[in-house]
């Protein structure tokens, strides 16, 4: 075998070698995608609804106005705050190292799939949002019905690369009882037709009850649940 052969073999092996050195230790960037958060239960509470009274005296008329706050068993509310950093983990949990942040940024997400395909998420379509409704036992027609409180139109939202605006969405309150720009909340869908929620991280917003919050948002649940159904909750750091 020629000089000129065997240098071009050793060239080759060497480029295959190159090769392989990249494939196994240089992988392709994956970009930042909501990831599964872990949930810290603080309390629970409800509307505590006392009836009012009278006593008048037998023979009279009595003329009343009568108001009343019944709770709306079509929906429930989760509420709090969130911490977080960013890491360079292994798939058992193990830490090369990690990144504290000072002002926690970002997004929250929660929907009753535990599997959504990130990588298809849009804004919901109706045809999504009725099909939720009648999976909840929801009419569509009701004044709390989930089209009809998420009427409004959501200002851009990013999720890992995706760019969305106009997705059907609401404002829940500050402790004013006002829609606070703070809270937007907004309606997605994946390509499954599976319903996402979506709210801001807002630092220490001022909270419907005068607490400061990170986040608030509400979902639709069945009213004839004994139990409620299961939420599963995301976070987009960032």
């Amino acid at each position: 075998m020629s000089q000129a052969l065997r240098g071009k073999e050793r060239a080759l092996v060497l480029s295959l070698l190159v090769i392989a050195f990249i494939s196994i230790f240089i992988t392709p960037k994956t970009l930042a995608l909501p990831v599964g958060a872990s949930l810290n239960y603080i309390s629970n509470s409800t509307i505590n609804a006392t009836p009012g009274d009278r006593t008048d005296k037998p023979g009279t008329i009595t003329i009343i106005n009568i108001n009343a706050l019944q709770q709306d068993y079509q929906w429930k509310a989760y509420v709090g705050n969130v911490t977080g950093k960013l890491t360079l983990d292994d798939s058992s949990g193990h830490t090369i190292y990690d990144w504290t942040l000072a002002t926690v940024t970002g997004e929250v997400y929660t929907s009753r799939y535990s599997s959504i395909d990130w990588a298809t998420i849009a804004c919901a379509s109706a045809g999504t949002i009725s099909s939720e409704e009648t999976a909840l036992g929801i009419s569509s027609s009701d004044p709390d019905s989930i089209t009809n409180t998420f009427s409004g139109s959501s200002g851009t939202i990013v999720v890992g690369t995706t760019s969305l605006s106009g997705c059907p969405a609401t404002h829940t309150y500050n402790s004013s009882e006002e829609p606070s720009s703070d809270y937007e909340e907004a309606l997605l869908q994946d390509g499954n037709n599976y319903l996402v929620y979506y709210t801001k991280i807002s630092d220490d917003a001022n909270g419907f009850d005068g607490n400061t919050y990170d986040f608030q948002m509400i979902v639709a649940e069945n009213e004839s649940s004994s139990t409620g159904n299961t939420y599963y909750f995301w976070v987009e750091l960032g």
